[in-house]
């Protein structure tokens, strides 16, 4: 009989509800990965625990293949910090620890095979380092008042402590992270530093090794995202597991970063969406930062110049202490907002006579300019004028985009499914060929702009021209050395940027989020404005936004025009607690995918009439309001139709406990009714 400790459960990143049990001939400690047989293949998993008896029939079990000890486990801190994600997420353990680790770690065929040399840990150790310039040291400005007292707060903080470090733009929110992180360093902790998008990571690396080397040492910053090579990953990785990194910065994945003595966590722009997972495990990497703060006794610092109204409202009970950086850091004052009423102006693809005015007075001063378009693409849309075709994917209930490539070949494009289509040389319902495209977007732009400034050097940055690896690090590198006039970009130049010579920004085609059935548009839009404004005049004189809209006295532009984040913020959630919105309620999300539309509804029907019944079973009847099942804005994606179903609560204990008990017969109901399914907590879109 096979002795009792030498049971080992283990968790995979499979679809199936686990952990899975195993036999090995001595117990494995816990945070080890193995090699186990699962079905017909062999998969890594995670050892969880040495159970003193398996959850199911002995002979059942099959043995533990190999022991994975080429690096130490995974230390308890880190797998408390999934265990929560996996608990308040409701989703499965595996699916939280598997894929937070670099791809080499969790594939077979690294450590099996001729080729395997020892694992994919040996093997990096072996190849040469490429050599890298040290930084040059960066002297440290003066800090003003209000930054000096931010980091005497931040490092003063005897244990777990949240901040919110809300500063205008240009404030020196970054001077603040550095100065903070140059003293925790100091004391022999590491820090965390979280931004929002990859294409921020340049700089914030070469300040981090030009002003912390001296104190972090020079194999001390790790970066971690998902722009990564799989090798620079699993090196990044492996440094911070053996300490030799003691600040690493990364994007959202970089939040289970295996960092065992966190003195301080950065999360930079802390209201940006992208700290959500979309796909897979839907976590917020800011809301677990907080977490992993309190259990390391850290300090956090949630900085922006636009907070997230949760965040906000955290702050003003209490729970998080504010930090105020209310003037620039150098001296340069706020850029003037300007809003163009366009309902009577002459415009020229879609551009006001005072933009391109103030253009062009920039071009004449060696100043540049930014005109902000938030869709890539040259035109939303491709139309027929005679009978009123519109390019329409395919696949999907959305329109296809019109691009252009090189040599003047265009193609329509999907955005949601990536279908891809050549451009008809006439109207497919009617012939005529004289199509036109509707609307316009970067590339559009772009163009436009190149035809009626010709002696202009312009720059286009969008997710079409930095597809390339180091792409984005090369445009903003022209820019920011001054081989750029114009730049014409996306939310990609919105934030975070430092540009020294720009003085002027444009926008165009902000109205278009006003009216949207998100509940949270207007403050996306606020934030999205208001940061990009920030963009202007940040090293000495005026900078100029003009917006243009037809709306100018709607109160989203009002406030902008006083830069006053304040008052939109009190206003937006007195809106939002008159009417029971986040954050005076919790919700959830219930996403369904299917061939048919009626397929997914009739799933999230019954999983409501589940949903009714585990609430009078747990003696919670109204403790969560449970909302129609109801069809997506776009239904149908890639041939398979969407619907979801809401879920809401005051309490968020009880939408808690009440998810944990519903998530379990939604697998059943999912495959009777032929249907995939997604549950969200906390979802930033409905």
């Amino acid at each position: 009989m096979v002795p009792p400790a030498a049971w080992v459960r283990v968790v995979l990143d499979v679809p199936l509800p686990g952990p899975f049990d195993y036999r090995h001939v001595a117990p494995v400690e816990p945070g080890t990965r193995v090699i186990v047989p699962f079905g017909r293949r062999k998969l890594i998993g995670v050892v969880v625990d040495n159970p003193a008896e398996p959850g199911y029939e002995p002979s059942q079990i099959k043995d533990v293949e190999q022991v994975l000890d080429d690096l130490p486990p995974l230390s308890e801190r880190w797998m408390r910090l999934a265990r929560f994600a996996a608990d308040y997420y409701q989703r499965p353990l595996g699916e939280v620890m598997l894929p937070a680790l670099p791809g080499p770690l969790r594939k077979v065929s690294a450590y099996q095979g001729k080729r395997a040399s020892g694992g994919p840990v040996a093997r990096q150790a072996r190849r040469k380092r490429t050599a890298r310039d040290d930084a040059a040291a960066d002297q440290p400005p003066t800090l003003n008042e209000a930054q000096q007292a931010a980091v005497d707060a931040i490092v003063g903080a005897p244990a777990f402590h949240a901040f919110l470090l809300h500063g205008v733009t240009g404030s020196g929110k970054t001077e603040v992270y550095l100065r903070a992180a140059e003293q925790v360093l100091a004391r022999g902790r590491q820090v965390l530093m979280l931004v929002p998008e990859i294409n921020l990571t340049p700089q914030f690396e070469a300040a981090l090794r030009a002003r912390l080397e001296r104190v972090a040492g020079a194999d001390g910053l790790a970066v971690l995202h998902s722009g990564l090579s799989e090798g620079e990953r699993l090196q990044a990785w492996t440094r911070a597991v053996d300490g030799r990194a003691r600040i690493v910065l990364g994007t959202r994945l970089a939040v289970f970063a295996p960092l065992e003595d966190l003195g301080l966590i950065v999360v930079d722009e802390e209201h940006d969406t992208s700290y959500k997972q979309q796909d897979g495990l839907r976590y917020s990497a800011r809301d677990l930062a907080v977490w992993r703060g309190r259990d390391a006794a850290a300090a956090v610092v949630l900085g922006s110049a636009t907070p997230a109204l949760e965040t906000w409202y955290h702050a003003t009970r209490g729970h998080y202490t504010r930090l105020g950086l209310p003037t620039r850091a150098r001296a340069a004052s706020l850029p003037a907002v300007r809003l163009v009423d366009t309902r009577r102006l002459p415009m020229e693809n879609g551009m006001s006579p005072q933009l391109l005015d103030g253009i062009a007075d920039r071009l004449a001063r060696g100043e540049q300019s930014l005109v902000f378009l938030n869709r890539r693409g040259y035109s939303p849309a491709l139309h027929c004028a005679s009978c009123g075709w519109v390019s329409q994917c395919t696949r999907c209930t959305a329109f296809t985009v019109l691009h252009r490539g090189s040599h003047g070949m265009h193609r329509l494009q999907c955005h949601h499914c990536g279908y891809q289509a050549r451009v008809p040389r006439a109207c497919p319902d009617c012939g005529d060929q004289d199509l036109k495209p509707m609307g316009r977007g970067t590339q559009r732009v772009e163009e436009y702009l190149a035809e009626k400034f010709p002696a202009a050097r312009i720059s286009r940055i969008d997710a079409d021209s930095t597809r390339r690896k180091g792409s984005a690090q090369a445009l903003f590198a022209q820019v920011h050395a001054g081989e750029v006039d114009i730049l014409v970009g996306t939310q990609m130049v919105a934030k975070g940027h430092d540009f020294a010579n720009l003085t002027l920004v444009g926008v165009l085609n902000a109205d278009s989020m006003l009216f949207s059935q998100d509940f949270r548009a207007p403050e996306r839009l606020f934030a999205q404005l208001m940061q990009v404004s920030g963009r202007a005049g940040r090293h000495g004189g005026q900078g100029e936004v003009l917006i243009q809209t037809g709306y100018p006295e709607q109160s989203v532009y009002q406030s902008l025009l006083r830069h006053d984040y304040e008052g939109f913020a009190r206003h937006a959630l007195a809106e939002r607690e008159s009417v029971g919105l986040p954050p005076y309620a919790f919700q959830a999300l219930l996403s369904a995918e299917a061939r048919e539309l009626a397929q997914a509804i009739d799933f999230l029907q019954r999983a409501r009439d589940e949903a009714e019944n585990v609430l009078a079973e747990a003696g919670l009847p109204g403790g969560v309001t449970l909302y129609d099942p109801v069809p997506l804005r776009v239904v149908r994606v890639a041939n398979v139709e969407r619907a979801q179903l809401l879920l809401e609560s005051a309490s968020r204990p009880a939408l808690l406990a009440f998810l944990r008990r519903w998530v379990g017969v939604l697998p059943a109901l999912a495959a009777d009714g032929r249907a995939r399914w997604l549950l969200e907590v906390d979802p930033l879109e409905i």
